[in-house]
Parts: structure tokens; sequence; C-alpha cells
């Protein structure tokens, strides 16, 4: 993979085993893929799950910025039952093989001693480059609208039935994700890094009406079969 270039990849669970169960998985995951995207060496085993949640909400102090050496910027994410969506921009050389391997091993850790299993936890992940602003717009809504298979399941087959139930579950209701930051509810905001695709979507109430507009008019996004991963 090249540097200073994005892609659009999927880590998804062994046999689509789930991988989040509870709250606290879903904490342990961005504390994961923050923690992890980190080429100096990462001590989990002292931090406690309220720290982890809090340093997810605050975002980050200069200290945390300073102490990083990171593989890339994730600019997008979205967690699933059995999978996690990224959309990474790689700013070292192997970064995204090695952020992802770091992430694989460092939650399948805690995910196998918490629920007393054995074994990995993730298949090898798959990758897209995205190369076109086209391919990016589609990526940031592809990943943020996942989450819809929730509620609506087939819906990217069939499409969405209920759209304003669709659009108030995403904008109100599933936090596991970036799109939150990216219209303008804090979440997450130390995970991702939102100004330069935010310069390619526009401003937050852009971003919402782009995602909108994708959920009523799906078939008519062009470049959509290059940036699914499934």
């Amino acid at each position: 993979m090249v540097n200073n270039e994005m892609y659009h990849v999927v880590f998804r669970a062994v046999g689509d085993a789930q991988i989040f169960i509870d709250k606290d998985d879903h904490y342990r995951g961005l504390f994961s893929i923050y923690e992890f995207n980190n080429k100096n060496f990462v001590s989990i085993y002292k931090r406690r799950l309220q720290r982890i949640k809090e340093k997810a909400r605050r975002g980050p102090t200069p200290s945390d910025l300073d102490n990083r050496d990171v593989f890339v910027e994730i600019l997008c994410f979205c967690f699933m039952p059995n999978h996690i969506h990224l959309l990474l921009k790689q700013v070292k050389e192997n970064g995204i093989s090695q952020f992802m391997q770091k992430v694989g091993t460092g939650y399948a850790s805690y995910f196998n001693k918490k629920y007393k299993r054995k074994g990995h936890l993730f298949n090898k992940f798959k990758a897209i480059h995205i190369k076109t602003n086209d391919q990016l717009k589609n990526v940031f809504v592809y990943i943020h609208c996942n989450p819809l298979s929730l509620i609506e399941p087939g819906w990217k087959e069939r499409g969405v039935k209920n759209y304003k139930k669709a659009v108030n579950f995403l904008e109100k209701e599933y936090k596991w994700s970036s799109y939150f930051d990216y219209i303008g509810i804090k979440n997450f905001p130390s995970v991702t890094y939102r100004e330069f695709l935010t310069n390619v979507m526009g401003d937050e109430m852009r971003c919402s009406e782009i995602v909108k507009s994708w959920i009523k008019h799906k078939k008519e996004m062009k470049d959509f079969g290059n940036v699914a991963l499934e």
C-alpha cells in the first residue's frame, strides 16, 4: 500500500462471529483503534475501562498526540457486530498492515480472555484503494450507512423502506461510528482525522445532506461497486 493514499479496509471476524457483544466491547474497540495506531509500544494492562471511555469522549490532549507515532490517519470508522469498517490514510511505510496487526492482536487478546475463547478472532483484512473524490464521497456514506443493516436487513439490495426511521437511527441512535462527529455531535473526536475529508465532503450540514440523499437515491450513486467490501 502507498503512503498518503486512502484505503477502505474491512476487518471481519472468523466465521462471522460477533465481536462486539456489549458496550464495554465497543469501548475497547475504540481504545484499540486509537491507542494501537502507534509505532511505539502500547501497554494496556494498567488502563481501566473508565479511563478508556473518558479518553474516547474528551479527545486527545497535547501529550497524547506528542507521544504517538502513528501508522495511519483514521478518516472514518464504523463498528458492526461482526466486522469493522475503516477509511485509512497510510502515513508510514507498511503502516496499514502494521496497524491492523496490532489492532487484531490487541483486541483479540482482550476478547478471548473476557469470553474464555482461544484462537484467531479476525480474518485477514481486505482493502480497496480509494483513488477519486467520487469514490471518497461514496465510501464515506457507505461506511456510515452500514448500521442500517441492523434495522433494515437487505437494504443494500432493496433500498431503504422507512427513510425517516433510517435517518433517525444514524443521526440520533447509533453511536459506534465516526458519523456523529462529522455532523457536529461530539462523540469520539479523538479517533478520527476529519479536516481533510471535510474539505471534500463540505461542512457538517453538507455531510448530513449527502448521507440522506444517498439513502434516498442509492441506485444513482456511481462507483458504488468500487468501494463496497462485503
